[in-house]
């Protein structure tokens, strides 16, 4: 080894002893007559120190030759350290050089390392390999290792088989675009990298095995936003003879573990939200329910009015928003108003604002529409309490919901720029109970909520009612959503050939197309493959949330830019 320690190991039980210790040079300070040296390595940080009247001229001369990330060994004895540094676990010693050795020049930086100072995202992702120098992303990234860790071991102990999928299969539709290979062999063939293992693991169960889970690269060719990428990973897992709430049970015990081990946090059970009450309690299948605030629908518990822009609407609904710090003045009232006329000005035009003060005085929009005696018992019908803000709209179901959920999301982004704490720092929640179809305006047909494998909450006798409205048909899938961000789902997944065709069948797809995509799969299902179920959750984006960071690009080592360029290698590039 060329050291003897590494830069975080010292301490006063090595004072005395003549040490070697390698890294690259963080910061220098010279005093004049003393000078001092930060020197750092993947685990910590050692203070150097030389002074100009007791060390040899050669040690200083090229100590003063010294620039920032220069690689250097240095050899020396551990002192006792007159001032002392509690922020660093080696800040009682510093070592007093007596040899230095330059294993590598550093050019100037294109930007400071360890200054704490913005730095555009396009020249980091430039430098990626000097920005993952940086202690934020090394941090993200042993995180990381440490949340892999707990879900091999978890998985593991629970019998787990970690098993390898390929990465060149035959392209099948997903929902995204694939990433295609051409094969050099076979003239105009593609290979295509995999959106998930999806058929794989299902493979898995019909070959026997009990449960499988794999640390699992996807690829998918899709619009880039923070918690996207062209290749992320995925905890990917599937188990045979099972129910929906074992698939459940047993993945919130994992996500438990993790923040347990890693952040200490004892998160209690998670709720079960259907699909419906999400929709109809929060506008949306990713409720973030940390703030609270859902909406109140009020159109059968309005008092008497003659409020006009209330008469002959469809849907009546509100929030009721938390005011203690006074913060909703009419001028920021306006600005919610501006992002809902994005959704519809109309529906905006028609917000309707009620302010109760903490000592119980009631100011409104529509003051001169009630006497306060109505605003009071609209205010109790909503459970409104001294020191909120109760925002109305109205207009159809779908659009005033759309509406309302904008409105949520705008007063939680305003509320986290205030620096307000929400009722909880994680909630996670399971959404059930989707729809197994969603009808799809633009092509005139059925599309997978989740995806074709899903299997429907219908036993076999009543399989005809997918002929006669498949819209309504329920599937066995589920999601898990914590602070807003979908983190995973999956589903019980078909495990009868017959079903299958069928689903394929109301997803358009004629019987050459399901031979020509789907044959080697229908195939396998007739050869007695078990009921089975799994999930699929997102490492890069669980990683975020634990650290509460809104991009997953910090979690990926070599990430690509929002247009999908990795811009270091500068690919993709021409072969």
């Amino acid at each position: 080894m060329l050291r003897t320690h590494t830069c975080n190991a010292l301490n006063t039980k090595n004072i005395h002893q003549k040490v070697t210790l390698c890294g690259w040079v963080q910061y220098i300070r010279n005093k004049g007559n003393i000078i001092w040296v930060d020197l750092r390595d993947h685990y910590g940080i050692t203070q150097l120190v030389a002074e100009i009247a007791k060390s040899s001229p050669e040690v200083i001369t090229q100590i003063q030759q010294l620039q920032r990330e220069d690689v250097i060994q240095i050899t020396g004895i551990v002192i006792e350290r007159s001032a002392k540094n509690k922020a660093i676990c080696t800040g009682d010693i510093e070592v007093k050089v007596t040899a230095i050795t330059m294993l590598n020049q550093s050019k100037i930086l294109p930007f400071p390392i360890h200054d704490k100072q913005e730095i555009s995202e396009a020249i980091r992702m430039q430098y990626r390999y000097l920005d993952l120098r940086r202690k934020t992303l090394q941090d993200n990234l042993i995180l990381k290792h440490h949340v892999i860790q707990q879900v091999n071991q978890f998985l593991s102990e629970h019998h787990f088989l970690n098993l390898e999928t390929p990465h060149l299969i035959k392209s099948t539709p997903e929902g995204a675009r694939d990433f295609l290979v051409p094969a050099r062999q076979f003239k105009e063939h593609f290979y295509a990298l995999p959106q998930s293992p999806q058929i794989l693991k299902q493979l898995f169960m019909v070959a026997g095995f009990d449960r499988y889970y794999q640390i699992a690269k996807c690829f998918r060719d899709e619009d880039l936003r923070a918690d996207r990428q062209p290749e992320f990973t995925q905890i990917d897992c599937e188990m045979a003879f099972v129910e929906q709430e074992d698939v459940l049970n047993l993945f919130e015990k994992l996500i438990q573990k993790i923040f347990k081990k890693i952040k200490n946090i004892d998160l209690p059970s998670f709720p079960r939200i259907s699909y419906a009450q999400a929709i109809k309690m929060y506008g949306t299948d990713k409720p973030d329910l940390r703030w609270g605030m859902p909406f109140i629908a009020i159109k059968d518990r309005l008092p008497e009015h003659e409020f006009l822009p209330w008469q002959n609407q469809a849907h009546i609904a509100g929030i009721v928003v938390d005011d203690k710090e006074n913060f909703y003045s009419r001028k920021k009232i306006d600005q919610i108003k501006k992002a809902i006329e994005v959704i519809s000005p109309e529906i905006a035009h028609r917000l309707v604002y009620i302010k109760y003060a903490k000592s119980r005085t009631i100011k409104s929009s529509v003051d001169k529409f009630f006497t306060t005696e109505q605003l009071q018992l609209l205010l109790n019908n909503m459970q409104a309490k001294p020191s909120s803000l109760v925002c109305i709209l109205s207009g159809s179901y779908n659009a005033t919901q759309q509406a309302l959920a904008t409105l949520r999301q705008v007063i939680i982004q305003n509320k986290i720029l205030q620096k307000q704490h929400p009722e909880k720092k994680f909630s996670p929640a399971w959404i059930t109970d989707f729809p197994l179809f969603s009808w799809d305006n633009t092509l005139k047909k059925y599309t997978a909520m989740h995806h074709p494998f899903t299997a429907p909450q219908l036993h076999q006798k009543d399989w005809d009612k997918l002929d006669h409205q498949p819209e309504r048909v329920m599937a066995q899938a589920y999601d898990l959503v914590i602070n807003g961000v979908e983190i995973g789902g999956g589903s019980l997944r078909i495990h009868q050939s017959m079903l299958q065709k069928k689903i394929f069948n109301i997803l358009g797809f004629t019987p050459e197309d399901m031979k020509t995509q789907f044959g080697f799969f229908l195939d396998a299902l007739q050869y007695g493959t078990p009921p089975h179920g799994g999930i699929a959750i997102g490492l890069d984006r669980l990683c975020a949330i634990i650290i509460e960071k809104n991009t997953i690009r910090d979690f990926i080592p070599f990430p690509k830019n929002h247009q999908g360029k990795d811009v270091m290698m500068e690919a993709p590039s021409i072969i």
